[in-house]
């Protein structure tokens, strides 16, 4: 198989399960940017150290992937069906709360704002967390009020949140400690 079909040599792609939208489209910027988030994750996993958060994250890989085929797929309409998709992990924001609750109990409480940082694997996720935050600021920006787009929302805004907190739990266990923001440094 090809990789490159020049089908988008003109500025546009084509959508799974039928339609083309300029390579702009609050569609292409939702998919695109949790593809990147996949990116950044699967970079981050390269250093994370806890081994119940690689287990965790490289889960979250799976999920992100079958989060962006959903986003890549518009709604059905006359004339053009839905391709069957992997359901969307309706859980996974519950089993999120509970890992954080988690290792929330390992971590100091958190009484100030903390600046991104500390080890590499660390500062990594923190990079993670804020492109979370961006491709939950696209997918909200489709402006869809269908299940998928709202189970999307969902699962980023836990997953972003997840993110902060396991940053916190790789520096902690490496014994390096959150930098406190100072309102004037």
């Amino acid at each position: 198989m090809k990789i490159y079909t020049r089908t988008g040599d003109t500025g546009d792609t084509a959508l799974f399960g039928g339609g083309r939208v300029p390579k702009d489209h609050p569609r292409v910027r939702a998919y695109g940017s949790v593809d990147e988030l996949n990116s950044f994750l699967g970079r981050a996993l390269t250093l994370i150290q806890v081994p119940e958060s690689h287990r965790r994250l490289a889960l979250v890989q799976h999920d992100l992937f079958t989060l962006g085929s959903h986003l890549a797929t518009p709604p059905a309409r006359e004339g053009r069906t839905r391709p069957d998709l992997p359901p969307l992990p309706e859980g996974r924001p519950s089993e999120m709360e509970a890992w954080m609750d988690e290792a929330e109990q390992e971590l100091p409480p958190l009484k100030v704002f903390i600046l991104p940082g500390g080890v590499p694997s660390a500062s990594e996720l923190h990079v993670c967390r804020t492109v979370c935050r961006r491709c939950e600021r696209s997918v909200v920006a489709l402006g869809e009020e269908t299940s998928d787009i709202q189970s999307a929302i969902r699962y980023l805004n836990r997953l972003s949140d997840l993110l902060f907190v396991l940053a916190r739990l790789e520096n902690h266990r490496a014994g390096a400690k959150d930098v406190n923001w100072q309102k004037e440094p």
